[in-house]
């Protein structure tokens, strides 16, 4: 089959989170299929990345293009100016459509996204987001899937009811309300959506009962995080994750005043390492008074971090879909405390691949555990290992999407 892949990002490289599902998916799609790929340029989420954006930008064209047809990027127009975005914010109060919807409006896509449409005769138009749903219209009656990172909506939802300002309570609410109203009309005009978990999926049924909706879930490399050859662990602990994502930034901040201070009473010894671009600066100034609370910002590769640790931390408790960062924990075989929100679309069970905590107090006792005692900690690592390969390999992933496209193609 022939598929136009539309993407809100570069997806490259498959550094954490949603790059990782994108890349992987977009390069599992293309070993069955041709895939040709029009794709955004966010620069905040590419530039800490790379060295020199307009180099990593280069050699992003370069690796795409080994496995899509054709590749092109676009910039994202309210990313000319750090005002735009505010602006389109507040403007979307008072526009038909939500932020969420708005941010990616772009004549030029469109215009290349038309002429693609009347040069070649697609099978297929994949859409990574619902913020690229505007663009729709164009593509007559070409079979469409979108894909669901989250549930957005929901999502907004759940940041509104944790928020302490009133002012931003009300505005995510409003977004929220107005994107399930969007969620609800506009998905069932897909040929068919997938999101990254039964739970999501369940979330969107619920919304769009009239959506075709299937789970694809998220998936780790398991070639590239293993854990062979092993290295001795030492008493020290690991959190990594992009950090300018809220609910990251709040995992962060929870581990630096509710559990960091009391463990390290209890653990003398042991040490910490924060990694993911654009670390909170209190974080920061943290780190150079307290040489055991380790901040490095992006690194190249996560794996010698993961190895040295005895465990990883992640008391993530918000956002949506479901988190990489366990499931590259779990491939490298880590022994993991976290937060159930932070499990959730995984198929782990407390106390077997996992163990769940909650409070700063909660954390401390599991951690003391898995620190103190050996055979635990390695019950936790071999179990985490085995359910990553035997559920969230990226090839089994990428063979099921292809599954549906192939099933859909024939109806």
């Amino acid at each position: 089959m022939k598929i136009l892949w539309l993407s809100h990002l570069i997806p490259y490289p498959p550094k954490g989170g949603v790059l990782q599902r994108s890349y992987h998916l977009l390069k599992e799609t293309a070993k069955h299929n041709e895939v040709h790929l029009l794709a955004f340029n966010q620069k905040d989420l590419i530039a800490p990345l790379f060295d020199n954006m307009d180099e990593g930008i280069k050699e992003a064209n370069v690796h795409l293009s080994g496995f899509c047809k054709s590749v092109s990027f676009f910039p994202i127009p309210i990313d000319s100016s750090p005002i735009k975005k505010k602006i389109i914010a507040f403007k979307s109060l008072f526009t038909k459509y939500p932020y969420t919807i708005n941010w990616l409006l772009s004549d030029e896509f469109g215009v290349r996204l038309k002429t693609i449409i009347e040069k070649e005769e697609f099978d297929f138009i994949h859409f990574d987001t619902i913020s690229l749903a505007p663009f729709k219209k164009i593509c007559g009656d070409t079979a469409t899937s979108l894909d669901h990172h989250n549930i957005e909506s929901h999502m907004l939802f759940r940041r509104a009811r944790k928020d302490a300002n009133w002012l931003k309570k009300m505005y995510f609410n409003q977004e929220g309300r107005r994107l399930e109203k969007y969620e609800k009309r506009l998905c069932p005009t897909f040929t068919f959506n997938f999101t990254c978990s039964d739970v999501d999926t369940e979330r969107l049924l619920s919304i769009s009962p009239a959506s075709k909706a299937h789970t694809i879930p998220n998936g780790v490399d398991i070639n590239y995080f293993d854990p062979k050859p092993a290295t001795e662990k030492i008493n020290r602990l690991i959190f990594a994750g992009t950090l300018n994502w809220y609910p990251n930034i709040e995992a962060v901040n929870f581990i630096a005043d509710k559990i960091w201070p009391a463990l390290k009473s209890v653990i003398p010894d042991i040490a910490i390492d924060i990694i993911g671009a654009n670390p909170p600066k209190r974080l920061v100034e943290l780190s150079k008074s307290d040489p055991d609370f380790n901040v490095h910002g992006f690194v190249d590769d996560v794996r010698p971090f993961f190895k040295e640790a005895k465990c990883y931390v992640c008391p993530i408790k918000d956002g949506g879909g479901t988190k990489l960062k366990i499931l590259d924990a779990l491939s490298m075989g880590m022994a993991i405390v976290a937060d159930d929100i932070a499990c959730e679309g995984i198929e782990v069970t407390n106390n077997q691949d996992v163990i769940f905590a909650t409070s700063g107090p909660e954390y401390i006792a599991a951690i003391k555990q898995i620190i103190k005692n050996n055979d635990l900690r390695t019950e936790l690592e071999t179990n985490a290992r085995t359910l990553a390969i035997k559920k969230y390999s990226y090839d089994m992933i990428g063979k099921s999407l292809s599954n549906l496209y192939a099933q859909y193609n024939k109806q």
